[in-house]
């Protein structure tokens, strides 16, 4: 009777199976705000991931796919109609409905409130709650990011309809949202937890726990990563390479991925020496990128091809990774008008702080002795780089890095309006043919005719050499071996984390 009464036991507790389980993370700075609205730093925006949801969300491919939304449709060019899902509740227990889209666009609105994503809702005329959950969106003009800006996560309506200074709200420290995970407040500089939402509408995660542990000291990291007390972290490629051990590689799996940025050289083209595409295409013929992924990332990365993300309806795959050619760059500088007796020379500047951007610059250094070409270093601290080089042109060359969107928006970098001081067209580049396909891509809702728009402007940059485009270093994740379900994809390893289960 006691076996049977055992087994019995065991039986229910399989069926009823929960999975008390903490997920170890690590966080090296503190978030400010747990606003999805007001989470400008990293630190900030991750957490709040953790806690709201937006309409729309990106899949593990780098697809729109629908999250709050349960459909949506274009009725025209500048007409959206989305529908929410009716089964979306607040942490408190409240249901999600139209009005909190309507609030949340109304607080990005607010001019008490400010908020860097202010830009992203330009072309957008209006929203309208046409019931407690449809609304409508209507924008001044087609508009190519008329879903992405609507991937910020939702506020609650009922909670802040009457809250006089957003800024200041005792919300942004003890956030309510719609995500997976809850938050009990937190503290600056300290740990921070989150709980599993059993209420979350596409149902309670089976990690019931999320422990951010707080180490703004990378080592400490590394080291608790060598010892198990983290379950996920990031590697750099010397670390992967040289300073882990066999049992290392069996306690974690270990997850690699181009990083979404490229480091590049770029040319202040308004300065004479650098007018003369043939200059610019010796230089670029001069570079050996492989060799320099090789050295500075132990291969750990790639070449950069060009401006837009590889992987993305934007990239052009019939664009060629250039290969060093010395004796072609040396013939192209002939022509320019350089040789021995003249030989080519520029300075190129970089900021403290980054070791690697450093290395690179002495990489390039060394590259270009080759072709006779004399390149100085000048290196600077990071603040004195913006405000005296950088935001105000003042430099042949600079040696920068650019972050990399799965929707990429052409126009802050390239074009021509982007020139002036405080925008981001940071080495002058001027092409009408660029301009007007910029144009033209911003009001395309088509996603097939925007790829042959964004095609055809990165052959053309790259085919203009703006910049020298250089590598793209990989992302090095490690995962606890124990954890199931992990799915490595495109986007990283945190899109199904709902469905992880840590024994």
């Amino acid at each position: 009777m006691k076996k049977l009464l055992l087994l019995l036991f065991i039986t229910v507790s399989w069926l009823t199976q929960t999975y008390a389980s903490t997920l170890n993370l690590s966080m090296s700075s503190s978030p400010s705000r747990l606003n999805p609205i007001l989470a400008n730093d990293s630190a900030s925006s991750e957490i709040a991931d953790w806690l709201f949801n937006g309409l729309f969300k990106y899949d593990k491919d780098g697809n729109i796919v629908n999250d709050l939304a349960s459909s949506h449709e274009f009725k025209n060019d500048t007409t959206l109609i989305i529908k929410l899902k009716q089964n979306v509740l607040w942490h408190d227990g409240e249901k999600l409905t139209a009005d909190d889209v309507v609030f949340t666009y109304e607080q990005i609105h607010n001019p008490k409130v400010f908020t860097s994503i202010l830009s992203n809702y330009k072309e957008v005329k209006s929203v309208k709650k046409l019931d407690v959950y449809t609304l409508e969106v209507l924008y001044k003009k087609p508009y190519f990011k008329a879903l992405e800006i609507w991937m910020v996560g939702i506020l609650p309506q009922h909670l802040l309809k009457d809250e006089k200074d957003l800024m200041r709200s005792s919300f942004n420290k003890n956030p309510i949202g719609t995500g997976s995970y809850t938050i009990k407040g937190f503290k600056t500089g300290q740990d921070i937890r989150l709980y599993a939402n059993p209420n979350y509408f596409e149902g309670k995660p089976k990690i019931e726990e999320i422990h951010y542990k707080f180490l703004p000291d990378p080592t400490t990291s590394f080291l608790m990563l060598k010892q198990k007390k983290l379950d996920i972290g990031g590697l750099t490629p010397l670390q992967i390479d040289r300073q882990i051990s066999p049992q290392f590689k069996k306690d974690y799996k270990i997850i690699e991925r181009p990083n979404f940025g490229y480091t590049y050289l770029g040319f202040n083209l308004n300065n004479e020496k650098f007018k003369d595409l043939r200059v610019r295409q010796a230089l670029s013929l001069a570079i050996d990128r492989k060799e320099m992924v090789d050295i500075l990332f132990f291969g750990h990365g790639e070449v950069c091809n060009g401006p837009f993300l590889p992987g993305t309806f934007a990239y052009d795959e019939s664009v060629k990774p250039i290969t060093q050619n010395v004796q072609k760059a040396k013939a192209l500088l002939k022509e320019a008008g350089y040789n021995e007796s003249n030989p080519f020379s520029f300075e190129l500047v970089t900021n403290t702080g980054n070791e690697t951007r450093i290395n690179a610059a002495q990489i390039l250094q060394y590259q270009l002795e080759k072709i006779g070409v004399k390149m100085s270093i000048r290196v600077m601290e990071w603040q004195a780089f913006l405000n005296t080089v950088v935001h105000p042109r003042n430099f042949e060359t600079v040696l920068l890095g650019w972050g990399l969107a799965l929707m990429p928006d052409a126009y802050p970098l390239w074009h021509s309006n982007s020139r002036k001081i405080g925008a981001f067209n940071l080495v002058g580049y001027n092409n009408k043919k660029v301009d007007e396909l910029i144009i033209k891509g911003s009001t395309t809702i088509d996603r097939e005719k925007l790829s042959e728009i964004y095609k055809t402007i990165f052959r053309q940059i790259v085919s203009d050499v703006p910049y020298l485009f250089l590598y793209i270093a990989n992302s090095i994740t490690v995962a606890n071996s124990e954890i199931e379900n992990i799915e490595p994809a495109f986007t990283g390893i945190m899109h199904n984390e709902k469905d992880w289960v840590k024994p």
